[in-house]
């Protein structure tokens, strides 16, 4: 629940969905042994697993003449291109190496800029700042790294590295202009002419933030409906389209996602792949905060209705596989977000007398009462499947941070403790996992927006060790309801970009 943007949410209603399928090619078609080594390097696409199997030759990427192997597409504005890395190849010269580049030209002697992993785990920001002059880096003081993240923004670029299950952190950058078009890719080189190196880029994201200012609900971007594994932290695109779409929740039997788009729900067939619209009679500008109820007959929605002059969320059910919709709350606003176990009770975030707190209230409608008193915004209610606990978001403590309590409202308690606003905790079917997203420190504890780098983090039930999960460009809309998988395995959210999709 944002309560400024999602009163307006409906505004970019979209009548017309033309969706796309998601790409099969390679988003780096341009192949290229740069500097002619002595052997050639080669490119494998996987598009199942959506990875890149990249081998590469060449001396080094060094001094004022490079020679490596590069797998790159034409861009010709700010971008973020993030990867996974291994280098599989387990023997060779120490300073074999794989990447992410930025660079002017395919001449060997060409400006350019990289943030690389070299099999000793050294990391460093390289760059020729004009062709032909010396390459520089910047060396971090971390060894190894799980993730590389690459990012032009105007003049600037910057490099960003994530040990295991770690957020990114922006250690390193540089003054550095590009002329447009410019190449942008992988970069492999085995540091010996001799030799081969080979690697493996997976959980590839190339993502165009949104232009300074830019509202996300005023232009909404591009979006990609994604499945995360939690047990191997793979990442696939399933769907792709040039519309807003958010807030994926996944059906009872495994069989479908349901997703809102301008003001309707679809419910999208992971077999056939395309998305399909729900009916939901009257409600027609339904915003994201929408869930299934345990026994996977009924639909919790949350529509904007205008009453006494005001835009209003209130609540509604209805059958899963669409109908008229049943009027739940009788004030608003009012955002749903759980069903108990039984299925007898909703909880939402409710305004009421100006402060935003948990609410209950039966299914069938009837009487709300309050769970939370505390100041400050309590948002995201969710039952826990056993129905032992109500998991929530508050900044009652100044930051944005994961609490539960029992489901009458007692023994309230906090869950995570760091400096990154978290929001929406989303409890495992098998009752082991917390799953939710997480701003960095920066945005307003108050305020989930569009357009932010965020994690999904997921920590065991009952523990304090968390581990960092995906690293998304997104925010509103990725992550808000229940999405796991009934088998507990894997995780359906939203990541979105201004720019070209995968």
């Amino acid at each position: 629940m944002n309560t400024t943007t999602k009163s307006i949410a409906f505004l970019f209603a979209i009548f017309t969905m033309n969706l796309t399928a998601h790409s099969q090619k390679s988003f780096f078609p341009e192949t290229k042994n740069v500097g002619n080594p002595a052997i050639s390097g080669n490119l494998i696409h996987n598009p199942e697993s959506q990875t890149y199997e990249v081998t590469g030759a060449g001396i080094n990427m060094w001094l004022d003449n490079d020679e490596f192997f590069f797998a790159a597409r034409k861009v010709s504005g700010d971008f973020i291109l993030t990867s996974k890395v291994d280098i599989l190849t387990k023997t060779g010269d120490a300073h074999r190496k794989m990447g992410l580049m930025i660079r002017q030209t395919m001449d060997a002697n060409s400006q350019y800029a990289d943030i690389v992993l070299h099999s000793d785990g050294l990391l460093s920001l390289q760059y020729r700042s004009k062709q032909g002059a010396i390459t520089e880096e910047l060396k971090f003081t971390e060894v190894g790294a799980q993730y590389l993240q690459l990012e032009k923004k105007g003049s600037k670029i910057l490099a960003r590295i994530a040990q295991t299950e770690q957020a990114l952190t922006a250690a390193k950058e540089i003054e550095l202009g590009f002329t447009a078009p410019f190449w942008v890719g992988l970069a492999t080189c085995s540091h010996n002419p001799a030799n081969t190196v080979t690697g493996l880029f997976s959980n590839v994201r190339f993502d165009v933030a949104a232009a300074e200012g830019v509202d996300g609900y005023k232009t909404p971007s591009a979006s990609r409906l994604e499945i995360l594994d939690t047990e191997t932290g793979a990442r696939k695109v399933i769907y792709s389209t040039t519309y807003h779409i958010e807030a994926p929740n996944w059906s009872r039997d495994g069989k479908f996602l349901i997703y809102n788009s301008g003001g309707k729900l679809y419910k999208f067939d992971l077999k056939k792949g395309k998305p399909e619209v729900i009916n939901t009679g009257i409600a027609i500008n339904n915003n994201n905060d929408h869930g299934i109820s345990f026994d996977g007959k009924m639909l919790a929605i949350s529509n904007h209705v205008q009453e006494n002059g005001k835009n209003l969320s209130i609540i509604y059910t209805l059958p899963i596989e669409g109908g008229e919709p049943f009027r739940v709350t009788e004030k608003g606003p009012s955002y749903w977000h759980g069903w108990s176990a039984d299925d007898k009770y909703l909880v939402y975030c409710a305004e009421r007398n100006g402060e935003y707190d948990v609410y209950q209230i039966p299914a069938k409608g009837g009487q709300e009462k309050q769970l939370t008193t505390a100041k400050g915004l309590d948002d995201g209610p969710e039952y826990s499947p056993d129905g032992k606990y109500i998991y929530f978001n508050s900044t009652r403590t100044g930051t944005m941070q994961i609490w539960r309590m029992k489901p009458d409202g007692s023994d309230q308690e906090q869950v995570t403790f760091d400096t990154n606003q978290d929001w929406f905790a989303h409890p495992s079917p098998n009752g082991k996992w917390l799953m939710y997203i997480s701003y960095p420190p920066e945005v307003p504890a108050t305020s989930h927006p569009h357009n932010q780098r965020v994690m999904l983090r997921m920590q065991p039930i009952g523990e304090k060790n968390v581990k960092v999960m995906a690293h998304i460009y997104g925010g509103q809309g990725t992550f808000n309801v229940p999405s796991w998988s009934p088998d507990s395995k894997k995780v359906a959210f939203v990541s979105y970009t201004y720019g070209e999709l995968e």
